[in-house]
């Protein structure tokens, strides 16, 4: 398994569910939940691998309280695509994008079964305001390798939810903006084709990441 995909994985393993109680830091929420999450999967993976409409469904449950799709959706668009877009056009391109996350990390997501995780402790410098904080997590594969992870956390009606991911470096939230606005241009500024493609376009950002990663 490539290296950023793998450590993509294991970020997806350690994303937080919604924690219970009241009002726990972000670095809570990830370091309480993250272990819980990863013994569900290994709980179910002979399941999972059987069933794929049961996998997609599970993953879903652990993504979907806790991910800020519709922010990473608009700041994927950007100010300047999100205002064409209609109602419809943006709730199937939120629909797209979650589906095809899921659906590519889906297999290699079944293949990860070991690794340490360790959520870092909050420094000053990672809060940006009282509703946006960043969470620093190191991810220990079972070769003994460490990949650095970053989260950028936002606080939604007093839940801290996922807004990007930051790996070994590469800013994904980023990569797929770049990667929208060049599928825009590839189709004459047709919304509807882009959505429509844009499983292909994750494909691509990955491998772009790929690249940026090993050089």
């Amino acid at each position: 398994m490539r290296s950023l995909i793998s450590t993509l994985v294991v970020a997806l393993l350690a994303m937080p569910l919604m924690a219970q109680g009241n009002a726990p830091t972000p670095q809570q929420v990830v370091e309480d939940t993250s272990t819980r999450v990863m013994q569900v999967l290994d709980a179910n993976r002979e399941t999972y691998r059987q069933d794929t409409d049961a996998f997609m469904q599970g993953l879903n449950e652990v993504l979907d309280p806790v991910v800020d799709f519709h922010g990473i959706a608009r700041s994927v668009m950007t100010v300047r695509y999100s205002r064409q877009a209609t109602d419809e056009q943006m709730e199937r391109f939120i629909d797209t994008f979650k589906r095809s996350m899921v659906q590519f990390y889906g297999n290699a997501l079944l293949e990860f079964d070991s690794g340490q995780i360790n959520v870092l402790p909050a420094s000053d410098r990672d809060q940006q305001s009282d509703d946006r904080t960043s969470v620093n997590m190191e991810i220990r594969t079972a070769n003994g390798t460490v990949y650095p992870v970053t989260y950028t956390m936002v606080n939604l009606d007093g839940q801290w939810k996922v807004r990007n991911v930051i790996v070994e470096g590469i800013n994904i939230g980023l990569l797929f903006r770049d990667q929208f606005a060049q599928a825009m241009q590839s189709n004459r500024n047709n919304l509807d084709a882009v959505i429509d493609g844009w499983g292909g376009v994750v494909a691509q950002s990955i491998e772009q990441a790929e690249q940026e990663a090993k050089q």
